[in-house]
């Protein structure tokens, strides 16, 4: 009697002991996922990525290549981490002090969408369906349906679920889904 796999790992990824990996997640080539870490069904993890140890990825994430996502860090549900993505768990490494004991969260809510290129300053939250635009370093929360830009990361505009721009009106213009905004807090009507 065989037992397979019910996900793909590329015979070059290195998946150390005491991982778990989803229904039909794709982890492909020179990936290495540290002991601890959790990754949930019908994720794609691209190449070069290195995960854990003690990480959690949810389900329908993609990590695009070359980023790597350190103790600390959180992913909710059908996160987007674009091509070299860089997530930061320490304010101020030194090489030469070790500051293991000084690890801060990060957590990337459900539905959010992170550049190529940028930068995620530990200790913030990016909210649900946020988008960061790349190349933005963040440095401070990022609320939900916010799309963030720059040098640091500062508010452009509202998108909605689907990622589009929301005018005045809050309609999304590819679904027609209604928005409201209270209090500086964007929500689906």
């Amino acid at each position: 009697m065989t037992c397979e796999k019910s996900y793909f790992v590329h015979p070059s990824a290195v998946i150390d002991s005491a991982v778990s990996i989803g229904a039909d997640s794709k982890i492909w080539h020179f990936c290495h996922i540290l002991s601890g870490s959790t990754i949930g069904e019908r994720c794609v993890i691209g190449q070069n990525v290195m995960i854990g140890p003690d990480v959690h990825v949810g389900h329908g994430c993609k990590i695009q290549n070359n980023v790597s996502v350190y103790r600390g860090v959180m992913l909710e549900d059908d996160v987007f981490c674009g091509p070299s993505a860089v997530f930061t768990n320490v304010v101020n490494p030194r090489a030469f002090i070790d500051r293991s004991e000084e690890i801060r969260r990060t957590v990337v809510r459900k539905g959010a969408s992170i550049g190529a290129n940028s930068t995620i300053v530990c200790g913030v939250t990016i909210g649900q369906y946020a988008m960061v635009a790349a190349g933005a370093v963040v440095n401070r929360d990022v609320a939900n349906y916010a799309l963030v830009a720059g040098v640091p990361a500062t508010f452009r505009s509202w998108v909605s679920r689907s990622g589009m721009h929301l005018g005045s009106d809050l309609i999304c213009p590819r679904t027609g889904e209604r928005y409201i905004l209270d209090s500086g807090e964007l929500t689906p009507a």
